[in-house]
C-alpha cells in the first residue's frame, strides 16, 4: 500500500473512531451549533452518509430530539443553529418532526426580532449576519432578508470602504466570525438568493475596507484582528484560522468570486493561501501560535480551504496531507474511540479536555477528514450537509 493510500485509510478509520466516541459520549447541556449538540448532529449525519451506517443516523436523531429551546437566537449559540440541525435531519433522514421543530425555532427567532437586531452583538457568530445565513440554510429566505436589511443603513464609511459596529465597545473587527467579512458574506449570500441587488454594493465596500488593511504585502494577505485591538491582553493581533484569519477570509473571497465572476477575488484567495502555507502552521512555532485542531481556529478549518481549492482550482493536495498527518498524530485513540485535545499555554495543565462539538472538537474535524477521504479517492467531495457560511466548492465547467 502506498503512503498516500495508507494516510487516507488512516484518516477514514480515525474519523470513524471519532464518530464512535461522540456516539458514546454523554450529551452536555450545550445545544449550540458552535460547541454543542446541534453541531454534533451535523457531524453524525456526515458519518451516516459517508459510511452508510445507520448507527450514526440513529444517533443524529436522538441528539436532535434532545435539542432544547434557548433564549439565544443566534446561529452559533442559539435557536437558529438548532433550526439548521433540525432541518438537516428532516432533509437527509426524512423526519418530519425535525422539520416541524425547525419551523418552530425560526418562528421564535422571528418573534424576538426588534426590527433591527437580536442583541448587543451585530455580526455572524452571535448576531444578524449569522441568523440571516442560518435562516437561508433552513428554508426561510424572508427572515434572512429581515436580518440583513439593517446593515444597509448602519454601515460607517472608512478610508477603504465601510465597516460596522459589531459590539458595544469601540473596536471594529475585520474577519468572518465577529467582523466585517461575516457581514459581507451574509449580505452577498442573501442578496444573491433573494434577488436583492442592493445588498451587493455594501458587501463589496465592506470587503474593500478589509482588503485595504492587508499587512502582508502584494503576495500575501494578513489583516489584524481588530482596530483598536479588542482585548489585547487576551487576543493576539494576528491569527490564521477560519474565525479571524486568512482561512476564513478566503472563504468570503470565494463567495464573492463566484457571485461576481471577478478574478480579483480569486487572486485574493491565492494570497490568503500564500500566507497560510508559509506561516508555519500546523506546527506550534511559539506558545499560543497554533494550539487548536478544530474547525473554528485550528487545523480542520485550513483543511476545508485546502480541499475547496483543490476542487475549484486544481491546487495540489500537498498541504492538505500535511494537515491530515498532523490531525492523525494529535489524536487520542483508545477503546472509547478517538478525540482531540487542544492546548492552552497560559494555564496549567495546558492540554484541555477533548470536546465533541464543531468549533474545537470532533464534529468539525470529522467533517473535514471524511471529505478529504472522498476527495482523494475520487468520489463525491460534497458535504452531506453544507454549512451556512461555507460556499460549496464547484469544479470548473468544461467548455
Amino acid at each position: 500500500m502506498g503512503r498516500m493510500a495508507a494516510r487516507v485509510d488512516s484518516a477514514e478509520a480515525l474519523a470513524a473512531d471519532a464518530l464512535d466516541w461522540m456516539v458514546g459520549s454523554v450529551p452536555s447541556d450545550d445545544h449550540s451549533l458552535y460547541s454543542g449538540g446541534a453541531g454534533v448532529v451535523l457531524a453524525l449525519l456526515e458519518g451516516q452518509r459517508h459510511f452508510g451506517d445507520d448507527r450514526y443516523g440513529d444517533a443524529a436523531l436522538r441528539r436532535a430530539a434532545a435539542l432544547v429551546d434557548t433564549d439565544d437566537c443566534s446561529l452559533y449559540f442559539g435557536l437558529t443553529g438548532t433550526a439548521v440541525a433540525q432541518r438537516s435531519v428532516d432533509r437527509l433522514l426524512g423526519v418530519g418532526e425535525a422539520g416541524r421543530a425547525a419551523d418552530r425555532a425560526l418562528r421564535i427567532v422571528r418573534s424576538r426580532f426588534d426590527g433591527r437586531r437580536w442583541g448587543d452583538m451585530f455580526e455572524l457568530l452571535f448576531g444578524n449576519a449569522g441568523i440571516a445565513l442560518g435562516a437561508l440554510h433552513a428554508g426561510d429566505p424572508e427572515l434572512a432578508v429581515l436580518a440583513v436589511e439593517p446593515y444597509l443603513d448602519t454601515a460607517d464609511k472608512t478610508p477603504g470602504g465601510v465597516n460596522w459596529a459589531v459590539r458595544p465597545s469601540p473596536p471594529r473587527s475585520h474577519h468572518i466570525a465577529h467582523g466585517t467579512l461575516g457581514i459581507v458574506y451574509a449580505l452577498a449570500a442573501v442578496g444573491a438568493a433573494a434577488g436583492r441587488d442592493d445588498f451587493l454594493a455594501p458587501a463589496l465596500a465592506g470587503a474593500a475596507d478589509v482588503v485595504s488593511r492587508n499587512e502582508a504585502g502584494p503576495d500575501g494577505f494578513l489583516v489584524p484582528h481588530s482596530d483598536p485591538q479588542h482585548r489585547p491582553e487576551l487576543i493576539e493581533r494576528y491569527s490564521y484560522g477560519w474565525c479571524n484569519g486568512p482561512a476564513g477570509d478566503a472563504q468570503v473571497f470565494r463567495l464573492l468570486g463566484a457571485l461576481t465572476g471577478d478574478a480579483a477575488w480569486t487572486a485574493l484567495g491565492d494570497r490568503c493561501w500564500h500566507t497560510l502555507t508559509r506561516s508555519g502552521l500546523p506546527h506550534r512555532v511559539r506558545p499560543g501560535f497554533w494550539d487548536n485542531n478544530g474547525r473554528c481556529c485550528g487545523t480542520a478549518g485550513v483543511l476545508a480551504l485546502a480541499c475547496d481549492r483543490h476542487v475549484e482550482q486544481g491546487t495540489p493536495l500537498d498541504f492538505a496531507h500535511v494537515l491530515v498527518d498532523d490531525l492523525i498524530a494529535r489524536a487520542t485513540v483508545d477503546a472509547k474511540g478517538a478525540r482531540w485535545s487542544n492546548h492552552e499555554h497560559r494555564v496549567t495543565p495546558s492540554d484541555l479536555p477533548p470536546e465533541a462539538g464543531w468549533a474545537m472538537g470532533n464534529a468539525g474535524i470529522v467533517r473535514e477528514l471524511l471529505r478529504f477521504v472522498r476527495l482523494t479517492r475520487g468520489t463525491d467531495p460534497a458535504y452531506a450537509v453544507p454549512w451556512p457560511d461555507h460556499p460549496p466548492a464547484m469544479a470548473p465547467k468544461v467548455s
